[in-house]
């Protein structure tokens, strides 16, 4: 009878650590998968900070706050490269490392550039870091890429997108362009103006009113006239597309997302040639609705000459 009871004794232990070792195993088991998840986690996380491809070296930012003079705010090669920790560019100019992006806010400010009543987050080409006065023809070529896309943008009484210009080419006389016509400074008009509009791309260019104009008279802005406009086909909204702009002498193509082109190849073309040039990219707001605003992504941005 004793020995009988002390098998049952003997199996109810036995059966005992088993359950337990079996229950340890099952929780050691279930640690080890929470650790595995929340590794996979981490790493997910780290994979989620990206930056953008754009190399600032050659870009000065003028931004839609004024300075203590009233004039807008514009950050040059090297400060430039440290706009993230700059408080000024920091509501105006930031990066998104979830998208690795290059955010340019801009909304209606008494901060406007001369010549115009908008106002911008927009960089603008310096060939020489620092220096405006170095610049390029269409003799000499250029090439501007960028992969971008519209963040966000408001809507005006009717119901429609603000528009915004994405991207330009802007005319700029030499010294000497000005003082034989007595400006005060050396502003030309822009040969390109690319816009986001209502979700779609539309270019403007620039045409020369009177074609037998000489030299001296091309210089003046009022020579030149704003032609009627191109609309790409494809509608880009709000997802990410690629813009490139090629210049040659007397000849300029744009292509969207590498499968629609505009050839501009023309009289007008030729005739620009006169003019030096620099790049423009980003969010020139192109509203003064109250309350509106936009924001442009950038993704990529590169310049060749």
């Amino acid at each position: 009878m004793k020995s009988y009871r002390y098998e049952i004794i003997l199996g109810i232990f036995i059966l005992f650590l088993s359950f337990n070792a079996t229950c340890q195993q099952k929780t050691s088991s279930v640690k080890i998968s929470k650790l595995k998840v929340e590794k996979k986690r981490k790493k997910k996380r780290k994979k989620k900070v990206k930056l953008p491809k754009i190399d600032l070296n050659h870009w000065k930012v003028t931004l839609p706050v004024a300075n203590k003079k009233g004039k807008p705010v514009e950050i040059s090669p090297p400060e430039i490269l440290d706009f993230a920790n700059n408080e000024i560019a920091k509501p105006y100019m930031y990066i998104d490392s979830t998208k690795g992006a290059i955010v340019f806010h801009a909304m209606p400010t008494n901060s406007k550039t001369r010549n115009t009543k908008y106002t911008r987050s927009e960089l603008r080409e310096q060939m020489v870091p620092g220096e405006n006065n170095v610049n390029w023809t269409f003799a000499q070529g250029a090439y501007m890429k960028g992969k971008l896309a519209m963040d966000a943008t408001t809507r005006d009484a009717e119901g429609k997108y603000h528009r915004t210009i994405i991207m330009q080419i802007h005319g700029r006389l030499t010294n000497e362009q000005r003082d034989l016509i007595g400006e005060d400074d050396n502003n030309a008009p822009p040969i390109l103006k690319i816009y986001w509009d209502k979700g779609k791309i539309r270019v403007k260019t620039k045409i020369l009113k009177n074609l037998n104009a000489s030299y001296e008279e091309m210089l003046h802005e009022k020579a030149w006239d704003n032609d009627e406009g191109f609309n790409f086909e494809q509608k880009v909204g709000f997802r990410k597309f690629t813009l490139e702009v090629k210049v040659t002498e007397g000849k300029m193509v744009i292509i969207l997302n590498k499968n629609e082109f505009k050839v501009y190849e023309n009289i007008h073309m030729r005739k620009w040639g006169i003019f030096e040039n620099y790049f423009k990219a980003g969010n020139y707001f192109q509203s003064r609705d109250k309350g509106a605003s936009s924001k442009v992504r950038f993704y990529e941005l590169e310049v060749s000459h």
